[in-house]
């Protein structure tokens, strides 16, 4: 991320890319304190918002096909809570505290059966299945751990080595593969976890770093929303809103135009060229538009096909960020047909490759399932890392083949034998990035190379840092805000 002409904001900005992060920039830039004279936001596809995606039925119900759900905790929480607020959205919200069901249980499928997660100090005493022995056993011996030294290590690794081998291939497996839908033995500790990775080496402890190191954010006083000190107060552990979480893009979008934002879909950027001077072209189908500065807030490989022909290092540096396909399947039953009350379970690798986990959404948000007689809205994730391996080409996977795969799930899974009222089939291409190994390095190369350059060139969203909600709409403000130099 560069600032353009020593530290002065550029006059026209071009934002590629409608998702949460390049919603966030233009709303950032088209702020009057930045002196931006006009900002152009280009979306490829008719819809905006990216992977936030909501199905709001006839009857009142809502089907999340994307994130349904947002954590409030540290700094990048309450900032997007900010944002809701300052969008008039406090009324929409939706929260679940830490003392509700959701919360407090959370389950894995192992061996063919629900085992429910520790979720308090005095269950990590105990010995549940799937593990062998106390949770709190590998917490006690972590911080007597040799410091790792290398520059970077696999989640698994850096787990396993940590807190043993159990708590890696179940728990943490089942984490990565719910969190990036990615292999924990692939994806980077250092990209996917900072923080843990950070408190090994600050501390030489990530127990002890937590401890010592956890309390900081809540103290922070740049947030006056009273929607943050409600989350913090009443003990939010996520929280939603009343019409899915497209809501939110929804919201950004009014205001943006408000603000007197271009908003075009539909209009997908074929290539992007320098001029002489500096500035930029940016091709397009019908012609081409021109600006001071560029936000890029699309994949990294889709950025690498549009860059100018001779920038071949910067392209090649960008190809290495991969992504992954999830099939997300939404199915509503008739009648509270859920065996237990929680959150959802999570299936670990070595149970089921292509199965990822399964949300119980009408335990969580209530409010959002249908007027009239109970039914229950589950949510099937599948494929990620493994889709190739279990389905083939996400192009051209059938869906019925991946509804079937789904029902058959929640019949093995939660004993629910019946006929869906209402299922969704969605294939997301290429929706999560996978931060693998050597991913800072990565990085460093390819804002390096930007850096060197000199180029007015901004790169955002979940190729780089953070693959979250919350994450996206950070780091989108914090690039605008580093032009201000």
């Amino acid at each position: 991320m560069v600032c353009f002409r020593a530290g002065l904001m550029p006059r026209a900005v071009i934002v590629i890319g409608a998702g949460i992060s390049g919603l966030a920039a233009s709303l950032r830039l088209s702020n009057a304190a930045t002196n931006v004279s006009k900002v152009t936001l280009l979306e490829a596809s008719g819809h905006i918002g990216g992977w936030l995606q909501t199905t709001r039925t006839q009857d009142g119900a809502i089907f999340e096909h994307g994130p349904r759900g947002v954590r409030p905790a540290g700094t990048v929480g309450k900032n997007t809570l900010q944002l809701v607020s300052e969008l008039g959205l406090e009324n929409e919200v939706l929260p679940v505290t830490y003392r509700h069901v959701a919360s407090k249980n959370r389950y894995l499928f192992v061996g063919g059966k629900l085992c429910k997660l520790p979720s308090g100090l005095r269950s990590a005493f105990v010995t549940r299945p799937p593990f062998t022995q106390p949770i709190i056993s590998s917490l006690l011996r972590e911080p007597f751990v040799r410091q790792g030294e290398e520059q970077d290590e696999s989640v698994h690794s850096f787990t396993a080595r940590r807190f043993g081998k159990e708590l890696a291939e179940l728990a943490v497996d089942s984490l990565c593969r719910g969190i990036f839908a990615g292999n924990s033995r692939k994806l980077s500790v250092r990209s996917c976890f900072p923080t843990l990775f950070e408190a090994e080496r600050k501390f030489g402890s990530v127990l002890i770093g937590m401890i010592i190191g956890g309390g900081g954010a809540r103290k922070d006083p740049s947030f006056t929303s009273p929607l943050v000190r409600r989350a913090q107060t009443e003990g939010w552990a996520q929280w939603s809103l009343k019409q899915g979480m497209q809501s939110l893009p929804e919201a950004m979008e009014q205001e943006l135009r408000r603000r007197g934002v271009e908003i075009h879909r539909d209009t997908p950027v074929n290539r992007i060229q320098q001029t002489p001077d500096g500035a930029w072209e940016v091709h397009l189908d019908g012609g081409t538009m021109k600006a001071d500065h560029l936000f890029s807030s699309v994949p990294a490989k889709v950025l690498s096909r549009i860059l100018p022909p001779s920038w071949v290092a910067l392209g090649d540096s960008l190809q290495q960020i991969d992504s992954v396909s999830v099939t997300v399947v939404n199915l509503e039953y008739d009648g509270s047909v859920l065996p237990i009350a929680g959150f959802g379970h999570l299936v670990p690798s070595q149970e089921s490759k292509e199965i990822l986990g399964v949300v119980y959404d009408s335990c969580s948000f209530p409010e959002q399932d249908r007027v009239g007689a109970p039914t229950t809205r589950v949510t099937v994730m599948m494929g990620g890392s493994w889709f190739r391996e279990a389905f083939g080409d996400p192009e051209t996977v059938a869906k019925g083949h991946l509804l079937q795969r789904a029902r058959d799930t929640v019949r093995s899974h939660l004993g629910i034998t019946q006929n869906p009222l209402r299922a969704i089939v969605k294939v997301h291409k290429d929706c999560i990035p996978q931060y693998a190994l050597g991913h800072s390095r990565q990085l460093d190369a390819i804002f390096g190379a930007i850096e060197q350059r000199g180029v007015a060139l901004s790169l955002i969203g979940a190729s780089y840092r953070g693959v979250s909600v919350n994450d996206c709409i950070y780091q989108a403000q914090r690039s605008v805000d580093s032009l201000r130099g």
